[in-house]
């Protein structure tokens, strides 16, 4: 499965990862069942799913507003992205 995974275009190019790095791996994990390691892999994981799913409730329902709530989740979703992003590259232990 790994050989079918998008390469980041940011590391691949720069050196750098980009914020969102270890989302593919993340979502195999989660498929997997292996829960704890998808949010050791990529922390946002769960928020991320969290919006997808209320995305797609707002397509397809159309009597009510789910704008709250994936406002909510995207902001979070970016909170825990750039936290971890810099946990992961600047935490000195």
């Amino acid at each position: 499965m790994e050989e079918y995974m998008l390469p980041c275009l940011s590391k691949k190019l720069f050196g750098i990862e980009c914020f969102g790095c270890g989302t593919q791996r993340a979502l195999v994990l989660l498929f997997k069942g292996e829960f704890i390691d998808a949010f050791k892999m990529f922390p946002a994981i769960y928020t991320l799913v969290l919006f997808f799913v209320f995305a797609s409730l707002n397509f397809i329902d159309k009597t009510r507003n789910y704008h709250k709530i994936i406002i909510s989740l995207g902001i979070a979703n970016a909170v825990i992205m750039v936290v971890s992003y810099f946990i992961k590259h600047f935490y000195i232990l």
